[in-house]
C-alpha cells in the first residue's frame, strides 16, 4: 500500500524544483483518458472538444486577459498507466497563432483506447511535468478528464492528496455519456476522491453534443482563476465509496489493499 509520504517521495524523487523562470498566469496539465471503456466515438468526440476549446476565441481571450496574458500548457494520455510518447510538451500561449499551434499537434495525434483506469499514475504522472518546465505559474493546475472511477494501479485519494500537498489543484471532467450503475454517479465521484486544492470543481458531460462547451467552460475558468458557479461544486463529504473501482477489480484491490476486509 502507497502511503501519502511514499506518494510525496515519488512526486519529487529524480526531479528538482525548477528555478523560477518566465512568468505565465497559470501552468496546465491536461490529462485524458483514453481508457477502454471510452469507445471510439467518445474518444474522437473528446478529442475534437479538446481542439476546439484552445482554437475558440473566448478561450484565446481569456488567456490574454490574464495578469501575464500568457499560460505554460502541456497535454497527456492516460488508461491503465501512462505512455511518454501521449506527451506533448510544454508551450506558452498568449494568443491565436499559440493555440492553433498547440491544437494542431493534439489534432494531428492518432486515437487510440488502452486498458485500465488508473486516475492516480495520471495525477503522480502530471505532478511531476511542472517540475520538468521552466516557467514561474501563479497556480499550477492538472485537468482531468474521464469516465470511470480509478480501479487500476496505486488508489486515487492519496495521489491527489499528494499532488494538492505540492499546491496543485486538481479540477476534473466527469464524461457520463454512458454511466454505469455498479459506481454510482461519476461526478459524485470525482468531487470527493478526484478533484482538490483551492477552487477545485468538477463538470460533467452528459451528451455528446455537450462536449465541446463543456471542455471549454472548464479551460476558461481554469485559465481565468475565476471561482466556478457554486451549482457545479457538489458538497464534500458525502457517502462516496473511493474505492469502488478497486472493488470492482478485485485483483488490483489485493495488490494494493491485501489487510483491507471487503
Amino acid at each position: 500500500m502507497l502511503t501519502m509520504l511514499a506518494l510525496l517521495m515519488s512526486l519529487t524523487s529524480g526531479t528538482t524544483l525548477a528555478a523560477s523562470g518566465e512568468d505565465v498566469d497559470v501552468e496546465l496539465v491536461l490529462a485524458v483518458d483514453v481508457s477502454g471503456s471510452m469507445d471510439i466515438e467518445e474518444a474522437q468526440i473528446q478529442r475534437a472538444g479538446y481542439v476546439d476549446a484552445l482554437r475558440h476565441a473566448e478561450f484565446i481571450n481569456a488567456v490574454r486577459d490574464g495578469l501575464t496574458g500568457r499560460i505554460a500548457i502541456t497535454y497527456f494520455e492516460w488508461a491503465g498507466t501512462v505512455r511518454d510518447s501521449s506527451h506533448i510538451p510544454w508551450q506558452i500561449i498568449s494568443g491565436p497563432d499559440d493555440a492553433n499551434a498547440f491544437a494542431a499537434l493534439l489534432e494531428a495525434r492518432p486515437i487510440a483506447t488502452r486498458r485500465g483506469t488508473s486516475i492516480s499514475s495520471a495525477i503522480a504522472y502530471g505532478a511531476k511535468l511542472f517540475d520538468a518546465n521552466s516557467y514561474s505559474g501563479m497556480r499550477r493546475v492538472i485537468d482531468v478528464s474521464g469516465d470511470g472511477p480509478n480501479n487500476f494501479g496505486p488508489p486515487v485519494t492519496p495521489a491527489r492528496d499528494a499532488a494538492n500537498a505540492l499546491g496543485i489543484v486538481i479540477n476534473g471532467l466527469a464524461i457520463m455519456i454512458r454511466p454505469s450503475a455498479a459506481y454510482g454517479s461519476l461526478d459524485d465521484y470525482y468531487a470527493n476522491c478526484v478533484i482538490g486544492g483551492p477552487g477545485a470543481f468538477v463538470l460533467p458531460v452528459q451528451e455528446p453534443e455537450d462536449f465541446a462547451i463543456a471542455i471549454r467552460r472548464k479551460l476558461i475558468l481554469e485559465v481565468s482563476g475565476a471561482e466556478p458557479p457554486a451549482r457545479i461544486v457538489p458538497v464534500a463529504g458525502s457517502d462516496v465509496d473511493c474505492l469502488i473501482g478497486e472493488r470492482l477489480r478485485p485483483s488490483n484491490m489485493d495488490r494494493y489493499y491485501p489487510e483491507l476486509d471487503r
